[in-house]
Order: C-alpha cells, then sequence, then structure tokens
C-alpha cells in the first residue's frame, strides 16, 4: 500500500506545500524481462535482480524512507525531510518449534537448519542459523523506528539454510506477520505465531512498544531497562538528523572542484547520502534516524568525503550529550564549523533526541470516554439484536446472555457489562495472561466463551430474524450433538488477508469410552476447495475437549471476500461412527459478518456434507 501525504496546508496555490510518498511495507514487484535483458532471467540472476530492484525501492520510498516533493518555496526543506518516528518496537525472537524438516536423510530422518528474517518496512535483520534443529532457540534482539504505527506490520520469515551463494539455495519454512498496532495496544506482546505458507511450525515473539518522549528524567529509566537485559546493542533514544548542506569546502586537488558526499555515523550504523558532483557547496536536503544506545557517551561522526580521491574533506564530532541541554532535546537549522578542512568550511544541519518512554498499554480517546460512562452510567436503552451469533449490552449496563459472540473489538468492551468494574478487570487480567494473546490478532477473548451456558433460554428481544446455524442455545454440544467449536474470523484492509483462528472445541461425543477421538482441525476455502487453500491444526491426543489455539490466514481481495466461504472439518485419525474419520463439519460464510472489527463466535459441529480429501 503506497501513502500520499500532504502537509503542510497553505493559502496559496497549490494550497499545499509539499507531498511526501512512500510505501508502508515492502511492495511486491514482478515484470518480464524482455529483448536484450531477457539473458538475465535465469535462475539465480532473476532473484538477484529482482532483490536488487526491492533493495532499490527501500531504499528511497519504504518507510522510515520518504519520498518528498516540494511544492513551494515558502515551506522550509527541513519540514519535510526531518524524520519523524512515532515510536520503537523492540522486538525479541525468542524460539521456533516443529519446524518442517527439510534436509532429509538416506535414514528417512531428516532436520533443518533454521534461520529467521525479520522485516518492518525498509528496516531487515537477519539470524544465525543454528544448525540440525526443528526447534531452534535464538534469543535474538533487535529494535526498530516506527514512523506509522497504525499501518505498518512486521514480517518474519523461517529459512533452511543450504551451502552455496545466495539465499536461493535455502528452503523456505514458512512465515508469519503482525499488525504492530496491536503491539501498541498492549505495550508488551508475548505471542505464539502460527507458520503460513508452511505445513507446520510456531515461532515465539515478545514485543515492546516504546513512545518517544523530551523528558529527560525518562532517561536513566531507559537505560537501566537496557542495562537489565544484559545483551549490549539495546537503545535508549533516538537521533533524528536533517543535513542540509556544506559550505566552503576546500578542494581534493588543484584546480579542481570535489564530488563530495556525507559519511553519517551513530555508534555501528553508517549512512551515506548521495554524490554531488563538482561543487564545494554540496546541497543534500537528506533526514536519517539512528538509535541511540547511551546520549550521555555516544557521538555523531559526520565525515565530507571526496567521490574521485577517496580523502576526506572535512569532519564534525558532535557530542549527543549536548542535545540534552537543549529545549525540547532540538538544535534547529544552524551551521557547525567543520574539523581537518577549510578555515571557512562548515555543515548546516538539525538534530532531535526523544528518549525511550517505559512499555505500557496506550490509551486513547475512545478508551477515556469509555471509563467515564463506566463511572456515570446512563439510562439503559433497548437495542434490538443485529445477529443470532451475539446478543447486545444495554446502555445502562444492563447485560444479555451472549453465548455466541465470545470477544470485543477493542481490548475494552463497547459497552459496559452488568459490573463495570469488574468488567474491566477482567479484561486487564486477561491482557496479561499468554493463552489469550496469543489466540486473536487484534482482540481478546472474553472470559464467558469458556463455558458456554446449557440451558439458558434467549431473551425475548433478542430473537434474531435471521437464524444461522452458530446460533444454538439449545446445548453446549451443539444442534446435531456433534459439539461446538470456537473461531475467531478478522480480516485486514491492509494486508488484504483473512485470519482465522481456531481456539478450540467442546463436547465432542463419546460413543465408545475406550476409543476416545485424537482430534484435529482441517479448514478450506470455497468455492474450489483447493489443496493450496488447506490449513491444517496439530492433532490433540486422546481428548473430547481439545484446545488449539492457531492462526491461518488466506490473502483474499476485497472484492472477493463476501463470495467466499471457508469450510471447517473437525476429523479424528481413530475413526469416528462407524469408521469415518470426520467428526463434524461447519461451513462459514463470509458474507454474513462485517469485517470492520474482529468477530469471535461459537459454531454447532454438523454431520459431513462436504467430499473429503
Amino acid at each position: 500500500m503506497v501513502r500520499v501525504v500532504m502537509k503542510p496546508l497553505i493559502s496559496k496555490i497549490p494550497l499545499v506545500g509539499g507531498l511526501q510518498i512512500f510505501f508502508l511495507n515492502n511492495p511486491s514487484i514482478d515484470f518480464n524481462l524482455v529483448g536484450a535483458a531477457d539473458i538475465l532471467d535465469m535462475p539465480g540472476f532473476s532473484d538477484i535482480l529482482r532483490r536488487c530492484i526491492v533493495e532499490q525501492v527501500s531504499k528511497m520510498m519504504v518507510l522510515p524512507n520518504k519520498l518528498s516533493i516540494k511544492l513551494s518555496d515558502e515551506i522550509p526543506t527541513v519540514d519535510l525531510r526531518m524524520p519523524e518516528p512515532e515510536g520503537v518496537l523492540r522486538i525479541h525472537l525468542v524460539q521456533a518449534q516443529n519446524l518442517m524438516k527439510k534436509d532429509v536423510s538416506m535414514l528417512g530422518k531428516g532436520k533443518s537448519d533454521p534461520y529467521a528474517v525479520i522485516t518492518v518496512g525498509a528496516q531487515q535483520w537477519k539470524t544465525k542459523h543454528i544448525d540440525n534443529n526443528v526447534n531452534p532457540r535464538w534469543d535474538f534482539w533487535c529494535e526498530a523506528i516506527i514512523s506509522s504505527k497504525k499501518s505498518q506490520s512486521l514480517q518474519c520469515e523461517l529459512w533452511d539454510w543450504d551451502p552455496g551463494m545466495g539465499i536461493q539455495n535455502d528452503d523456505y519454512l514458512g512465515r508469519c506477520s503482525l499488525d504492530i498496532s496491536q503491539v501498541v495496544r498492549f505495550g508488551r506482546l508475548d505471542t505464539w505465531q502460527t507458520l503460513q505458507q508452511a505445513k507446520h511450525g510456531k515461532v515465539q515473539l515478545r514485543l515492546s512498544w516504546h513512545r518517544l518522549s523530551t523528558d529527560v528524567t525518562e532517561l536513566s529509566r531507559a537505560l537501566t531497562e537496557t542495562l537489565l537485559i544484559k545483551t549490549g546493542d539495546l537503545s535508549s533514544a533516538v537521533l533524528s538528523v536533517y543535513i542540509d548542506s556544506c559550505k566552503k569546502l576546500p578542494n581534493a586537488r588543484v584546480q579542481s572542484r570535489p564530488d563530495p558526499y556525507l559519511m553519517v555515523t551513530v555508534g555501528k550504523k553508517t549512512e551515506n547520502t548521495a554524490v554531488q558532483l563538482r561543487t564545494d557547496d554540496p546541497v543534500y536536503e537528506i533526514g536519517y534516524s539512528f538509535l541511540v544506545q547511551n546520549p550521555e557517551i555516544d557521538t555523531l561522526d559526520v565525515k565530507v568525503l571526496d567521490q574521485k580521491t577517496g580523502s576526506q574533506l572535512g569532519q564534525l564530532f558532535y557530542s549527543i550529550s549536548a542535545l540534552l541541554k537543549e529545549k525540547d532535546l532540538t538544535m534547529l537549522t544552524q551551521p557547525l564549523m567543520l574539523q581537518k578542512s577549510g578555515p571557512e568550511s562548515k555543515i548546516i544541519l538539525s538534530l532531535q533526541l526523544r528518549i525511550l518512554k517505559e512499555a505500557i498499554k496506550e490509551v486513547d480517546i475512545d478508551e477515556e470516554s469509555l471509563e467515564a460512562a463506566v463511572s456515570e452510567p446512563s439510562p439503559p436503552t433497548p437495542s434490538p439484536s443485529v445477529s443470532s451469533a451475539a446478543t447486545d449490552t444495554t446502555d445502562g449496563g444492563a447485560s444479555h446472555p451472549r453465548p455466541q459472540s465470545a470477544a470485543p473489538a477493542d481490548p475494552l468492551p463497547a459497552q459496559p457489562a452488568s459490573s463495570g468494574d469488574t468488567e474491566l478487570k477482567n479484561i486487564e487480567d486477561s491482557v496479561q495472561d499468554d493463552a489469550s494473546q496469543r489466540s486473536v490478532p487484534e482482540e481478546i477473548i472474553d472470559k464467558e466463551v469458556d463455558s458456554p451456558q446449557e440451558n439458558q433460554p434467549p431473551s425475548g428481544r433478542d430473537s434474531p430474524k435471521l437464524i444461522h446455524r452458530t446460533s444454538s442455545l439449545t446445548t453446549s454440544a451443539g444442534e446435531a450433538g456433534l459439539g461446538r467449536i470456537l473461531l475467531s474470523l478478522r480480516y485486514s484492509m491492509q494486508n488484504q488477508t483473512l485470519y482465522i483462528v481456531v481456539h478450540k472445541i467442546m463436547n465432542i461425543p463419546l460413543k465408545d469410552p475406550t476409543n476416545v477421538p485424537d482430534p484435529y482441525v482441517k479448514l478450506y476455502l470455497l468455492p474450489g476447495r483447493t489443496k493450496d487453500s488447506k490449513r491444517k491444526t496439530v492433532v490433540v491426543k486422546d481428548s473430547c475437549m481439545p484446545e488449539y489455539d492457531e492462526q491461518f490466514e488466506w490473502v483474499i481481495p476485497l472484492a472477493e471476500l463476501h463470495s467466499r466461504q471457508v469450510e471447517v472439518t473437525v476429523a479424528t485419525h481413530k475413526g469416528f461412527l462407524a469408521g469415518s474419520p470426520v467428526i463434524g463439519q461447519v461451513v462459514v460464510h463470509l458474507n454474513q459478518y462485517d469485517f470492520r472489527e474482529a468477530k469471535t463466535l461459537w459454531f454447532d459441529l454438523m454431520p459431513e456434507t462436504s467430499p473429503r480429501d
């Protein structure tokens, strides 16, 4: 997805001072080579060429990089090109489990040599590979500067390392993705993500979101936190640098103007600007962001180099601690004298320092207004039921049975339950519960779904006009007596992806106490029912109440979403009811749900209607 930001607004035509154009995440780029270039369209060369093109696009206009276009001379260029990070995402890739075995030995056994590639926008990290292990533990830490917390996502790809040159020799082990907005919501998140495009496997990620502050008192806490983690490479602040230009540089050779470029370094990260040809007054107008481990001792190092000769034309050492004494930790555009250069050589730049705040749950305006509503409840107002899959809660706090809809779309419920304080406490407890964090990408499972009421009659005003199979309130074993399955449904407009989480199954009938089923769940996209759309959970041995908490995803264009269905089949390896492996089945019609918010629903298992594999 590409985003265009028009800012700032001005009173003259063209009404905006400039444009910022950028991709939120790395785009998918595909092309065909024709003519003389067709010689490069061969295995190995083609992959390298495509990867080089993607890397160049990332450096140019994938966050945090932006393509800035100035439309009015009234607007300072620094307003468009100074980086504006919203926060830092701290990533801890802990481990993976049950990965596919890609290196098969002569005896039929096999292993993999897995490594992970983590991508956030144009930022990418790669772990070391671990030999002969399908349950690797990396304990890998990295940090990503986030420019759009509501839109960016984290991608994690796993590969099996094989000897040879380049990634084309490595085998794919699967991938997972996570919206950063989910981490922002909770502050910290410890989650197991099921690998997609893989037969099996999952990966554990521990994530924390750190906002940025101009409060210097936050620095001691940030430094203490990095010392406790003991990795040695974590940051406590973010430095944004905007370099406007250099003035009166010396010549590298007699009677020859230099071709200067800048090498900007903070800590272990170095950025190089473009080369300005044959000038001693180069203009760069470029911004960078750097993670700073300790602002009290770290420095900004800027070297001015000549491309022709490789000689140094000047250098600037700037102690970042000086910004701690500036107002708002900001140094506005001003010239600084270059060292080891001409007598009047200078560099014009702006600097901005921000301190990482503690990772806590962010409270938005909606949640604050909700808390006010809980403290001062309004008179009850009847609310008709929209769907039989859930019953609604009135504005005044009176709640009705909700045997089907098990989760709200936000961390706090849209309307208070019978006791506001108790409901809020349960929600806070569920945020800390690992099981709830790993279950649904963008919601928390409400406590009451764990035990659906068996003989609870529906309220009169909750009687639906449209009856779905998911609305059975007769028994917790379901309408057909085959049990019930709890699913979460979510659609990401940004990624054009449908997410389904299989949580658990309740009350699978036990016909023979000596033959307890080994249930698993398989899912297909309809129509079509192809092998590519098949997803399958792990097998739970000897259980009539299995729990999975596995997430699956399908890429579906929004235009096709409401014409698709998902077939969910519960089966067992032991055979069931005269030898059939199928316990029950349900078809989820996606056109019956509003995917502007996530849904968590109980579905009754019905007798099999679709053909088996």
